[in-house]
């Protein structure tokens, strides 16, 4: 690269809210072991809100024959990550709660999605719905945020054309 590109390069980011939300979904996704050894998967973000699934497996059934309530937790406490973190300022849980309401069983496709009710300094609250695929409410999570030092994704380094 010639010193006349490099001066040219920028580190930018996405101006656009939606398209910085799925880029530090990406990012958090790529980074998270946890979330992608339990098959969930993420359907849709943006900025305070998103949307995931996990299919319920052999492996993830507790003595009843249901679905383990750490794994239904895990699946809405990913999804709060990745609202919370949507607007791309590193942020982490301060607390939450869950309340089940019905059982998962093997073969259930479980439906989390995530929806801010409070953005306010550092700190957020965020309703999460889990169902399943007959839109049976499964669990209710309640998380608090507190936003923390950095971002989701630093600025990404172009060259102009």
């Amino acid at each position: 690269m010639s010193t006349s590109q490099a001066l040219a390069s920028a580190a930018v980011l996405p101006d656009d809210p939606q398209q910085l939300a799925e880029l530090a979904a990406r990012a958090m996704y790529a980074k998270d072991p946890a979330t992608q050894a339990l098959g969930v998967r993420l359907l849709d973000v943006g900025p305070g809100h998103a949307r995931m699934s996990m299919t319920v497996r052999a492996d993830m059934l507790n003595g009843h024959q249901t679905c383990h309530g750490g794994f239904i937790f895990a699946l809405a406490d990913s999804t709060f990550a990745f609202a919370c973190n949507s607007r791309n300022q590193a942020t982490v849980a301060s607390g939450c709660t869950i309340d089940f309401l019905a059982p998962g069983f093997e073969g259930d496709v479980l439906t989390a999605e995530a929806a801010e009710s409070s953005l306010a300094g550092r700190t957020g609250v965020y309703d999460i719905l889990v169902t399943n695929q007959e839109g049976r409410r499964i669990a209710l999570f309640r998380g608090r945020s507190y936003r923390i030092k950095g971002q989701v994704v630093d600025a990404i380094e172009t060259t102009p054309e």
